[in-house]
C-alpha cells in the first residue's frame, strides 16, 4: 500500500511540474534571468508555482504535525539540526548554481527525461556523478582523524 501511495504522490507531483512548466529549462531560465527585467522579457510566472508550493507545504506541515504519528510510519523523521552547517550551505549553493546553469533541478529533470531529450539525460548523468562524488567526499572526511586541539 505504501508503494502505491508513493507512486501516486510522485505521479501528481510530476504532472504538476509539467503543467507548471518546471520541466522546461527555457521557462526556468527565463524566470531566473533577472537581467531580463529591464528588457521586459523576464518570465515571472514561476513565482506562482513557488507560492503555491510554499502554501501547500505550510498547510501540510500544520495538518500532519498535529497528528500523534504519521499514517505509514511509527514516528516522524524530522531534522534535528537547529542551525545551518557547511554541508547545507554548500549543498544549497551547488543546487542553485546547477539550477541556474542548466535550468533543471532533480524533480523536473526526471520528468523531462520523458520529453526533454538529451539535455535532461545529460543533467541526470551529471547529477548522479555529483551525488557519488559527494558521498565519497563525506565518507572520506568522516574517516579523517579530528585535528588536535590547539592550546595557547
Amino acid at each position: 500500500m505504501s508503494v502505491l501511495i508513493q507512486f501516486l504522490v510522485g505521479l501528481v507531483f510530476g504532472l504538476g511540474l509539467i503543467i507548471a512548466g518546471m520541466s522546461d529549462p527555457a521557462k526556468v531560465l527565463g524566470f531566473l534571468d533577472l537581467g531580463a527585467i529591464p528588457l521586459g522579457t523576464w518570465d515571472p510566472s514561476l513565482i506562482f508555482v513557488m507560492a503555491g508550493g510554499v502554501g501547500v507545504t505550510l498547510l501540510g506541515y500544520r495538518l500532519v504535525l498535529g497528528r500523534a504519528r504519521p499514517l505509514l510510519a511509527q514516528r516522524f523523521a524530522l531534522p534535528t539540526a537547529s542551525r545551518p552547517d557547511m554541508r547545507l550551505v554548500s549543498g544549497a549553493a551547488l543546487f542553485g548554481i546547477g539550477w541556474g546553469l542548466a535550468g533543471f533541478c532533480p524533480g523536473p529533470a526526471l520528468v523531462a527525461t520523458l520529453t526533454g531529450g538529451p539535455p535532461a539525460l545529460v543533467f541526470i548523468a551529471a547529477m548522479l556523478v555529483g551525488m557519488a562524488l559527494a558521498r565519497r567526499l563525506a565518507t572520506a572526511t568522516a574517516a579523517m582523524p579530528a585535528a588536535p586541539a590547539h592550546r595557547n
